[in-house]
């Protein structure tokens, strides 16, 4: 059984990780009873953590947010993510928090143990930023929809599609960074479907609805989801092709937002890819630099049988 101290600090720990926790569950964590978890819950108010509970059978304890912040418990790994993500947050796609980021930054390194600093400075000195050309989201807006999809809360906001502006109704499932942009995956209250939105076509900060419980996602791999959403839903025609070669291979020579990957085998890729017009992808797919088949459709087989024949003549190899 841990001792109170060390066990207040766990508990505190437990409760930063994860949003709501049953006394039960916490107490099985800690090796304790439920009594005691009353207790040290107790003794973390008396320290100024505002932690909230809810009675009954089904109860359970929140960290909620007080008047200020208090202390963070950090691990050795956390606390250099932290440190090297504020150092490159003024080149990333993230609109004004160069500023915050320095002055966070300098809080944390003033109290980051020297063997830790000398991690965070190894990488810093030895990596360079390039300035991020991807379109710049707002902190506060990533913050709120992120809270959102923490909370299971609906969102509500003004959305520049492709259709025109909109009012888009949403619960909101998990965001994702493709380097270049910020995309949200939520289902479409109003059109009953999951899609996926760019965050800066959000046209003003959403508004936080009533809580949802949450639906089966449209996929396991909301990565792998997002990139086909990207890469082929928004084109009229869809090619399939099989790479042979390593998927490792084949994702360095793509992009994730252009194209989507399966692993076959350790040999072999699948790779789909969407384009407005077929005659597109003759040229592309050439350059990826390796042997492939296309599985379909079969218009795009015509016609690169037609380039073939085109580029042998060009190379006085073909016929007249």
């Amino acid at each position: 059984m841990l001792e109170t101290s060390a066990r207040l600090l766990k508990l505190l720990s437990l409760l930063q990780v994860r949003r709501d926790w049953t006394g039960a569950d916490l107490a099985r964590r800690l090796g304790v009873d439920v009594r005691t978890i009353r207790r040290d819950v107790d003794k973390l108010r008396n320290l100024g953590y505002p932690v909230n509970a809810a009675p009954g059978v089904a109860g359970g304890y929140q960290l909620g947010a007080g008047a200020e912040l208090p202390p963070l418990l950090l691990d050795d790994d956390e606390a250099v993510a932290v440190a090297v993500g504020l150092r490159t947050a003024a080149n990333g796609t993230v609109a004004g928090i160069e500023e915050t980021s320095v002055r966070a930054l300098a809080k944390l390194e003033q109290v980051l143990p020297s063997r830790l600093r000398r991690r965070v400075n190894a990488l810093q000195a030895h990596t360079i930023a390039l300035p991020a050309r991807g379109t710049q989201v707002d902190a506060g807006m990533l913050t709120t929809i992120a809270s959102a999809c923490r909370d299971n809360q609906r969102l509500r906001f003004p959305y520049a599609g492709r259709d025109g502006d909109t009012r888009r109704h949403v619960e909101p499932l998990g965001l994702a960074h493709t380097g270049r942009r910020w995309y949200l995956v939520a289902w479409d209250v109003d059109k009953a479907d999951w899609r996926t939105f760019r965050v800066d076509r959000i046209e003003e900060e959403p508004t936080l609805g009533a809580r949802f419980t949450p639906r089966e996602p449209p996929a396991e791999d909301l990565a792998s989801y997002v990139s086909r959403q990207l890469s082929v839903a928004p084109y009229q025609h869809e090619a399939r092709l099989v790479m042979h070669a390593p998927y490792d291979v084949v994702a360095a020579r793509t992009s994730y937002a252009s194209v989507h990957l399966e692993r076959i085998d350790d040999e072999r890729t699948l790779l789909t890819v969407g384009a407005p017009a077929l005659e597109e992808l003759g040229p592309w797919i050439a350059m990826i630099g390796v042997d492939f088949e296309v599985e379909s459709p079969e218009e795009l087989k015509q016609h690169l049988r037609a380039l073939g024949e085109r580029f042998l003549r060009a190379s006085g190899q073909g016929g007249a």
